[in-house]
């Protein structure tokens, strides 16, 4: 009787307990969770399609509109007001395309575009340092007068019940 028993609780163990140890089970999804459904073969297969065209587009440069031309369109509506052609205007380079110009003009004309990136970088640190200073300060100033407010109530709280003592006494 008692092998049994033992038995018994050994292969509970070891088809419950034992699983749950070794390859534990995830949480279940939270109740406001929406499941969605299975894609179907053809369904996949044009999603591996498209990535695998972006994946290869990526390693041009410039992606042009016949890559992507859902997001050219929205640029090119945008350009346009009330469907009026505007000429494009310059843009100002990005700090990247900025860097790449100074590059190929050699170390005296990539000097002064890095000191212009590590001064807007120092620029923005600095400012956000001061930010948090201030905010910190600020901060502490709030909690100093809580804390004077309730040291002065409690002075006030203390001295109200000397005076009742002394009234009743």
């Amino acid at each position: 009787m008692k092998l049994k028993v033992v038995l018994r609780k050994v292969s509970d163990y070891v088809r419950y307990d034992l699983k749950e140890i070794a390859f534990p089970s995830s949480l279940p999804d939270p109740p406001h969770f929406k499941k969605r459904r299975k894609l179907t073969w053809k369904e996949r297969y044009l999603v591996l399609k498209e990535a695998s065209r972006l994946y290869c587009a990526s390693w041009v440069r410039d992606i042009g509109p016949d890559l992507r031309p859902n997001d050219y369109k929205k640029e090119w509506d945008e350009d346009k007001p009330d469907g009026v052609d505007v000429i494009n205007k310059q843009k100002e380079p990005s700090t990247l395309e900025d860097l790449a110009i100074a590059a190929r003009g050699g170390m005296e004309a990539l000097r002064p575009a890095l000191q212009r990136v590590y001064m807007t970088r120092a620029s923005a640190y600095r400012d956000g340092l001061k930010s948090f200073i201030q905010g910190y300060q600020e901060g502490i100033k709030e909690v100093m007068e809580k804390k004077e407010q309730s040291d002065s109530q409690q002075k006030e709280d203390i001295e109200k019940k000397e005076d009742t003592q002394k009234k009743t006494s």
